[in-house]
């Protein structure tokens, strides 16, 4: 395997790692990225989506005692079936549109400039979300969230579908938008990534195995490993950084990388590959 090429494919698993689980869309840093380092064909497409699964077992890891204590205590809590449960509602919205439209949204929606503009956009929606009074929260932990809460955040977690968007971003700011705390609705957006991305990554290794060879497994496990040690530093920053910080700087650098994409594409100085 060619050095640059596992070079890029670090780049890469750096990107997904620290942008995964941020309100800043990994797909769309890692479409970009992939645009500057001439990594954006057919096969990098289906890394770009199996490299997830290193990002989510950084979650995994730094939520293990609690995911145990929740998986020890589901045949006789109810509180464990209950968060089980609304992590299975909220999983499937993203399933049925996945099968029903991916293939559609990966052939046109995945281009610089949609995702430049769903960066601006996601701002936008940061800012106001993060403008909202406090006394509409109602709750506070991921334990309290009812079915139809969970629903919902599985709805918004559809909007993720197009790139730039951002999974975190609108579980996140949909689920303070619907009620949850800042700390619930982080909580629950990493509980619901973990079936959510590690399903997405092996049904798209599975669906497109064809295009792979053996050759590329030092591809993948580079790409894997930068993700997983990425997203764990990120992960571990997030949970402290959002107990006393808003999320609206992350507003401001949507915005701000959004412009920059399309100014840098107006005047010729990068030639962003569609």
């Amino acid at each position: 395997m060619d050095v640059v090429v596992l070079a890029k494919a670090a780049v890469m698993g750096v990107v997904e790692g620290l942008t995964e689980f941020l309100p800043i869309s990994s797909t769309g840093h890692l479409i970009l990225a992939g645009s500057l380092l001439g990594f954006d064909d057919e096969r990098a497409k289906v890394f770009d989506i199996a490299i997830q699964t290193g990002a989510i077992f950084a979650v995994i890891l730094v939520y293990w005692q609690r995911l145990w204590s929740t998986v020890r205590a589901l045949p006789t809590q109810a509180q464990a079936q209950r968060f089980a449960v609304n992590v299975l509602i909220a999983f499937f919205p993203a399933v049925i549109l996945g099968l029903l439209f991916g293939k559609a949204i990966k052939a046109h929606l995945f281009t610089p400039t949609v995702v430049a503009s769903t960066f601006i956009l996601g701002g936008l929606v940061i800012l106001w979300a993060e403008r909202r009074p406090r006394s509409a929260v109602r709750i506070h932990n991921v334990e309290s969230m009812r079915p139809l809460d969970a629903l919902k955040v599985g709805l918004a977690q559809c909007l993720a579908r197009v790139p730039g968007t951002s999974r975190s971003g609108a579980t996140i700011i949909g689920g303070m938008l619907f009620g949850l705390s800042r700390q619930a609705a982080t909580d629950f957006s990493f509980f619901l990534a973990i079936p959510t991305l590690i399903g997405a990554g092996a049904y798209s290794l599975y669906k497109e195995r064809a295009m792979l060879a053996l050759s590329d497994v030092p591809l993948f496990a580079v790409g894997l490993l930068f993700s997983f040690l990425s997203a764990w530093v990120c992960v571990r920053w997030l949970l402290r950084y959002i107990a006393t910080h808003s999320f609206v700087p992350f507003a401001w650098y949507r915005i701000g990388f959004g412009v920059l994409v399309f100014a840098t594409a107006w005047s010729g100085l990068v030639t962003w590959a569609e």
